[in-house]
Formats: structure tokens, C-alpha cells, sequence
């Protein structure tokens, strides 16, 4: 207000005329003159401080010594929810008399006018700023800090993982100007960093009192993928997911909770990088140490798959007790497979113990002893020269490898597929998946082979070809296969030839080819080999060697054309055959 003790009277001032209702020789303008000196100078846009005369929820009035008071509204105050009477701020005149007389301030603007340069210096200065939180916007906040609109991260807004932004908004808080950029005015603030800095003399303190295999409470503060992280009041230790059970633990939510409060062991602690490893499962007996001390190798125990890999699978039999099944104790069979494809996780099983070894906390398991190794009799349900119906497994180069049983191999030499056709690859015969007729050959029980054939399950029809395809003898065939060392004549009888170039060569001179059904003259005979050599050639050739022309001074009406027979059972094979016996002999020779 106005102080008019300091009002010096006109010494000229006529009271009379005052009285009487005369003309003062004061003028009005003169006495509006005298006030205004009374008054505070001030000029429109510029920024003073002003007194708080007073405050409510609607509006702030302050005097600022004009002759009105300026009336602002509360809200901008909203950052300092302490303003009271008396409190000195600052204010921008905006407008010294509106339309209804009133002096117009505005405090946002005063701010505004300074804030940039106070929130660098807050920055500089390490100093610590009240804001005031206005909304919810992505990532995080909006603080009000001098003013300016500040960002304020998620991850900033305490020392834990907040859930719940909306509680925050309305808030005055203190803040740490973290961050700011000048070219565009971006200002970032922290309020965890205020807390952290708290946070570190404490924890400090804390971990130079731990030691490991000390038993703490705590509480739950954040669970992860990997383990969970637990306040020990003011310092935090994880749980790694591994000691949370003694058991196989794939999500830490199925062991604990959020804000769940429990006992932990430290494990270690490192006082420099301020880590600690806590325990949980430590609290309880490992489960190895309550397995049941009759438990011996042949036992047969129920658990369940945990995990399983393509070497084996791991069963739990009780929580923290586990045996592995290799996958060659899955199946008596010597073909390795995948361990999926005999069972998955979660799968109940039954097993027998194989090997147990308390100290290293180990065992393994097999599921094949759970039935007969069908080795053990083989020789009775296989005898050699039984016949049996197998599966195809796979080829190779000399023979078929077939199952006659889950772990009951055998092999078919390509030798013994066919009496009669020479296979070169076993792909010609039959093919993987397929099932083929043997016969059991021969039992190899210590290495777990069986040796099998397969064209003995008809007879030899080489013994009856030894009686046919004499050497010598002539026989009807067709040309069925040609090659550039000659060809493959398939024979009436059934038997199969093969005769050179030189023994294809026709009567005309021309050269037999592919499909022509011809005579053929059976030169050798191999049975051993298996083995026919054929010739067309010898057919005609050889009969004319036989006819012999008789000389004119000899000749008589009763000679007849002799033929080198010699005898009636001698044929012309059997000169062949001698022919050659001579040839090799004087070769020999």
C-alpha cells in the first residue's frame, strides 16, 4: 500500500477557501502528480519482484508497490506447492492497467525470461531444481522446471522399475538437470540420480558388513529371464535362475513372486562393481543327499523328461535328481538316432539305473533293458537257414543292410541277391523302406551281424545250366544289352551269355546288334564263376572248317563228303574243345 507519512503539506494551502467550498488553487493533476511520486516507477514489459499478499487455489495476488495489486493464477505456482504470504517472487508486468483497471503480472513469463540461463547454471552447477510433473507423454514425463518443459525418462523416476507413471503426475519433486540441448532446448532431468547418489554411501555401508553364507531377508524387486533381483534394504543382489531350485527352473515366476518377501544366501559379493550373488535352493538339503540310500545299478525308477538333446535326454526321478538316457540305451538297435524320436519333454518314463555315482551327483539311465536283448537267443529265433521277411535300411556298394527286428541287423552280399542276374549296385534290385525275403547264412553274435542271402531261397539254376549250355552246343538268344567289350545275350533257357565283337559278326559279315535273336555256340562254361561265353560267329565258321573237298585223282563214285566226326558220338564242340586243348598246349609250350 501507499505511504502517505512522508506527504509533505502545501505551506500555501488555503483552508478557508477549502472550507467555504472556494476553488483550491491545487489542481487535480497536481494532486494525480503527487501520488503517482508516492508510487513505484515501473514501465510495462519488464520483469520485478514482487511480496505474496495472498494465496488460494484460484489465483496468488502480489504486490508489486503500484497503486493496484497484480492477480495471478495459481496454477503457474503449481511447482512451488509451499508458496505462501510474504514469499518475494518474481513477476512480468504485462500490462499496468486492462480495461477494468486492474495491473496485469504474469510469473510464467518472469521465469521464462531467466529460466534458460538458471537451468544452464543448474546443469554447471550440479544444483538441485524443483518441478513441477504436468502429464504422462511416451517414454517417460513432463516436468515443469523453470518454466520449461522438461523430459523426465521412465528410467530416471526412481532407483527401481516403475510400474505405475500416473501416480507421479501432479507432483512437485526435486530433480538433477542432466542433460541439456542448446540448439534445439531440450532440457532432460533425473530424480533417480538424486537417489543413486543417496543410495551409494549406503550401499557402501551395507556390503562392508556381508559375508557369504550370511542369511538375509529381502524383497523381490524385479524377476528377469535369467534370474531375479532381490532389495535387501537400500542394496540389491540377484538370484541367478540357476539357484533359485535344485530342480530345473525355466521361468523364475514359477518360484517366486513380485514384492514376495524371502530369505536368501549371499554366495559372493564384489564390494568394487557393488554385485551380489545371492541363493535361494542353498537354504535346503540337496536333493542328492536325501536320495534313498538303497538305491543301486539295476534299480528301475520313474521320472520325467526335463530336457531333451539329440545325444540323450536328462529325466528328473525327484526335484534336483536327474539321470541321463543316452540315446544308444534307448534301443537295442546299432543305428544311432535322435533321442526326439523316442521320446519329448515332459514325457513320464521308466528306466533302469546304470551307473550311480553319489560323490559326483551323477547317473545314467537305459530304457532298452526294460526288454530282452534279442541277441541273447538269437541263434533260436534266427537258426541259420531260416527264412525271414526284413526291412531295407540301406545300401552300399557290396550289399543291403536289412533289420529283421529292432536291433537285429543283417547283411545281404550283393553276391547273393541273384543266381542268375549280375547286379552292379544294389539300387537295381530293390530300394530303401522296401522289404525283401533272406535266409539266415551265418550268426556273428559278438560283433551282432548276421550274414543273409537272398537268391538262396530258390534252387541253383546253375546246376541245371552245367546239364544245358555244354560247351559246344548251339542255343537260341537275344541280344540284350551291348557294350564296347561286347554283349549280353539272354538265352532261351533262361541262362544269360555274353559274347566279344568277333563272336557277333554275321554269316554276311555284318555285325549282330541290339535285339536280334540269334544262334549261339556255347564256347565256355563256368560255374563256379558263373559264367557263359558265347559266340555266333562259330556257328557257321565252324561247319565249314567240317566240310572238307575231295581231291579229283582220289575221287571215286562211292566217296561221299566226309565230315571230321571221326566217330558217330564225337560232335563238333568236342573238336572244338580238343582245337583249343592243342592251341593252349604248344602256347604252354
Amino acid at each position: 500500500m501507499a505511504d502517505f507519512n512522508n506527504i509533505e503539506p502545501l505551506q500555501d494551502f488555503n483552508w478557508e477557501e477549502f472550507e467555504n467550498g472556494a476553488n483550491v488553487n491545487v489542481s487535480k493533476e497536481d494532486l494525480e502528480k503527487a501520488y503517482d511520486e508516492t508510487l513505484n516507477k515501473i514501465s510495462e514489459h519488464q520483469t520485478v519482484e514482487g511480496t505474496v499478499i495472498s494465496v488460494d487455489k484460484k489465483e496468488v495476488v502480489v504486490n508489486i508497490g503500484y497503486k493496484s495489486d497484480g492477480i495471478i493464477p495459481a496454477s503457474e505456482f503449481r511447482y512451488n506447492p509451499d508458496l505462501k504470504v510474504g514469499d518475494k517472487v518474481e513477476v512480468y508486468v504485462e500490462n499496468q492497467e486492462d480495461k477494468k483497471g486492474q495491473l496485469v503480472l504474469s510469473h510464467k513469463k518472469a521465469r521464462l525470461e531467466k529460466s534458460w540461463d538458471r537451468v544452464n547454471a543448474a546443469l554447471d552447477n550440479d544444483e538441485i531444481v524443483q518441478g513441477y510433473i504436468k502429464c504422462r507423454t511416451k517414454g517417460g514425463m513432463i516436468v515443469d522446471v523453470f518454466g520449461i518443459e522438461a523430459f523426465l525418462p521412465g528410467s530416471q523416476i526412481d532407483v527401481h522399475p516403475i510400474r505405475d507413471y500416473d501416480q507421479f503426475v501432479g507432483k512437485t519433486m526435486e530433480f538433477k538437470v542432466v542433460k541439456i540441448n542448446q540448439e534445439f532446448r531440450n532440457v532432460v532431468v533425473s530424480h533417480k540420480a538424486l537417489i543413486e547418489a543417496e543410495m551409494e554411501a549406503q550401499k557402501k555401508e551395507i556390503i562392508s558388513k556381508l559375508e557369504k553364507g550370511q542369511v538375509l531377508e529381502g524383497t523381490v524387486k524385479n524377476i528377469t529371464s535369467y534370474g531375479v533381483f532381490v532389495d535387501l534394504g537400500g542394496v540389491d543382489g540377484l538370484i541367478h535362475i540357476t539357484d533359485l531350485s535344485w530342480g530345473r527352473v525355466s521361468d523364475p515366476h514359477e518360484v517366486v513372486a513380485l514384492d514376495q518377501k524371502i530369505n536368501v544366501v549371499i554366495l559372493d559379493f564384489d564390494e568394487e562393481k557393488k554385485r551380489i550373488a545371492l541363493g535361494l535352493k542353498q537354504l535346503t538339503p540337496h536333493p542328492w543327499d536325501a536320495l534313498d540310500a538303497d538305491l543301486k545299478v539295476g534299480d528301475h525308477v520313474k521320472g520325467k523328461v526335463v530336457v531333451i538333446a539329440d545325444y540323450g535326454a536328462f529325466v528328473e526321478i525327484q526335484p534336483g535328481v536327474e539321470g541321463l538316457i543316452h540315446v544308444s540305451e534307448m534301443s537295442w538297435s546299432q543305428h544311432l538316432r535322435s533321442a526326439q524320436e523316442f521320446m519329448h519333454v515332459g514325457d513320464e518314463v521308466e528306466a533302469v539305473i546304470l551307473t550311480l555315482d553319489r560323490e559326483e551327483r551323477k547317473m545314467s539311465l537305459g530304457i532298452k533293458q526294460l526288454k530282452e536283448d534279442p541277441w541273447e537267443n538269437i541263434e533260436e529265433k534266427y537258426p541259420v537257414g531260416s527264412k525271414h521277411t526284413a526291412k531295407v535300411r540301406n545300401f552300399t556298394n557290396f550289399g543291403i543292410f536289412v533289420e529283421l527286428e529292432e536291433g537285429v541287423d543283417g547283411l545281404i552280399h550283393i553276391s547273393d541277391l541273384s543266381w542268375t542276374k549280375k547286379v552292379k549296385h544294389p539300387s537295381e534290385f530293390t530300394q530303401v523302406g522296401a522289404e525283401i525275403e533272406v535266409v539266415v547264412l551265418e550268426i556273428d553274435k559278438e560283433n551282432r551281424r548276421l550274414s543273409l542271402g537272398h537268391k538262396q531261397l530258390e534252387d541253383n539254376p546253375w546246376d541245371t545250366y552245367e546239364t544245358i549250355y555244354t560247351p559246344g552246343s548251339v542255343h537260341q538268344g537275344k541280344i540284350t544289352e551291348m557294350m564296347d567289350k561286347g554283349a549280353v545275350i539272354t538265352l532261351n533257357e533262361g541262362g544269360e551269355g555274353f559274347a566279344t565283337p568277333k563272336h557277333l559278326q554275321k554269316e554276311d559279315g555284318s555285325q549282330a546288334k541290339l535285339g536280334e535273336e540269334l544262334s549261339f555256340k556255347v564256347i565256355e562254361f563256368a560255374k563256379e564263376t558263373r559264367r557263359i561265353i558265347l559266340s555266333h560267329s562259330r556257328t557257321f565258321e565252324d561247319v565249314k572248317e567240317d566240310v572238307k573237298p575231295v581231291h579229283k585223282h582220289s575221287a571215286k563214285k562211292s566217296d561221299a563228303p566226309v565230315v571230321n566226326n571221326v566217330a558217330a558220338g564225337t560232335s563238333l564242340g568236342d573238336l572244338d574243345v580238343l582245337a583249343d586243348l592243342k592251341a593252349k598246349m604248344e602256347k604252354g609250350e
